[in-house]
């Protein structure tokens, strides 16, 4: 699929630090997106009853698991988008000695392409909630888009790695690491 005038290489990310990148990055989003809409909204918070409690207990729970899901299904669509072979080409899965659930795509895209694919989960479920928030004053919004932009330093680091690279080349995700294979014209 690759032609033959391309050189691989492979470039893995570090799940343990991605989990210690993350927590940067709630702190960096809870700052960018928690200061104004504080200033905006004030420190309003809900309040939580004892008829609701149990409401309160699980429906967070059941959100950030749906998340979690939506968030692995945005990479899958963008994948099947712009591979060749589609969703055929699209595996999900969890790396369970981290507890890392995964979109893998099976055939390499060119760079361009393999970037929206990255970004989309954070944009889709991270960013535009918050901006919303910012405008509707609705705190569940804000700790959504915040903790759903954070949940994205895996991307944000491969995106890191990629994004100098030729947007015409190609890239594959690496099938069993966190990471992928880069394919550079020689």
């Amino acid at each position: 699929m690759i032609p033959e005038n391309f050189v691989k290489e492979e470039k893995i990310i570090d799940l343990m630090k991605a989990q210690m990148v993350a927590l940067k990055y709630f702190a960096l989003f809870g700052v960018i997106f928690g200061l104004p809409f504080f200033l905006m909204w004030g420190f309003r918070f809900p309040k939580v009853g004892a008829d609701n409690l149990l409401l309160s207990g699980v429906l967070p729970i059941v959100v950030f698991t749906l998340g979690i899901v939506a968030h692995e299904l945005i990479h899958g669509i963008f994948f099947a988008i712009y591979a060749k072979k589609g969703i055929r080409s699209v595996k999900f899965g969890v790396l369970w000695k981290m507890l890392t659930p995964y979109c893998h795509c099976k055939e390499p895209l060119q760079i361009k392409h393999y970037k929206i694919a990255l970004l989309a989960p954070l944009v889709f479920l991270g960013l535009i909630p918050a901006v919303i928030s910012l405008f509707t004053g609705n705190l569940w919004m804000l700790i959504f888009g915040i903790v759903f932009s954070g949940s994205a330093a895996g991307d944000l680091m491969i995106y890191d790695l990629i994004k100098k690279e030729n947007p015409q080349d190609y890239v594959q995700d690496h099938p069993l690491e966190a990471g992928y294979f880069i394919f550079r014209e020689r």
